[in-house]
């Protein structure tokens, strides 16, 4: 069942979820962070999940037991120079993945993928810190991943061929479903969902409506799964404002603008389900 070996760079939530989907089709994985302490925390989290989905049948315990002992960690980025592919998954900090792909740039094998999991940033800036930027490209989950169908992937004007094709046998083989987007903020996903999210926190900030109303509403009206609100909440605000920023400065369009309230609720650290609070409660 061995598929080749998977290096994931942020052991955060959609880290951890993209090592949990890899590991559980048969592939190895090495779960790097910055600190032993993130790394080994990420894997706790992981086990606990997994025990829940034994307790509710929807795992075997072989199975959870397997899945676990093909996750690896790692501190040191030296240890990618054993990935066949590599995805990147740390905070939205465009800089932050710069120095991580220079690194990698030194450390890993000629012809290994090097994604990115960003959901707005430019692939292209990411990939000309390297010397090799035709095997970059973006590889962009959705939260929570192991229930999520679709990956985006980003392809800039120097990705290859055969570098697209080999990100979208990797999504295809974790059993996701794939589209390709171009290299612009936001790329396609982001670009729809960031001016929805934004609008329902204007209505909230406005007094227009209650937050459980225009939850309600997009739940019962149109069968999303989840209102804007809480799906915020799940995103992380904080993430939600960077991205909205780095939006806003690109394009200078008011609907990417961050509402006050967002701002607000990030600075008091109201972060949304991650932090037990944001627009709802979750402590």
């Amino acid at each position: 069942m061995d598929k080749g070996t998977v290096g994931i760079i942020g052991s955060g939530t959609m880290g951890r979820g993209i090592a949990q989907v890899a590991a559980g089709v048969g592939y190895d994985v090495i779960l790097n962070d910055i600190s032993g302490d993130l790394v080994c925390r990420s894997v706790e989290r992981l086990e606990r999940e997994l025990a829940r989905l034994v307790d509710k049948g929807k795992m075997e315990d072989v199975a959870r037991g397997e899945l676990l002992s093909r996750v690896k960690t790692s501190t040191d980025l030296r240890d990618m120079e054993k990935a066949d592919i590599i995805i990147e998954a740390i905070f939205e900090d465009l800089d932050a993945k710069k120095q991580v792909f220079e690194r990698l740039d030194e450390v890993c094998r000629e012809g290994v993928v090097l994604g990115s999991n960003s959901s707005s940033l430019s692939i292209l800036d990411l990939a000309m810190v390297t010397k090799r930027p035709e095997s970059v490209v973006g590889i962009h989950f959705f939260n929570p991943v192991p229930l999520m169908k679709g990956v985006e992937l980003v392809c800039t004007i120097m990705t290859s061929f055969k570098t697209l094709e080999a990100a979208r046998q990797f999504s295809v083989s974790l059993g996701k479903d794939t589209w390709v987007a171009k290299d612009a903020p936001g790329f396609l996903s982001t670009r729809l969902l960031i001016p929805y999210l934004l609008d329902a926190m204007r209505l909230l900030e406005s007094g227009f409506a209650k937050k459980e109303d225009i939850d309600s509403c997009c739940v019962l009206s149109f069968n999303y799964p989840m209102g804007p609100l809480t799906l915020s909440d799940l995103i992380g605000l904080d993430v939600l404002l960077n991205i909205s920023n780095g939006m806003y400065a690109s394009f200078k369009d008011p609907k990417f603008a961050a509402p006050i309230l967002l701002e607000k609720m990030v600075k008091a650290g109201q972060l949304g389900r991650k932090a037990g609070k944001g627009f709802y409660d979750y402590s």
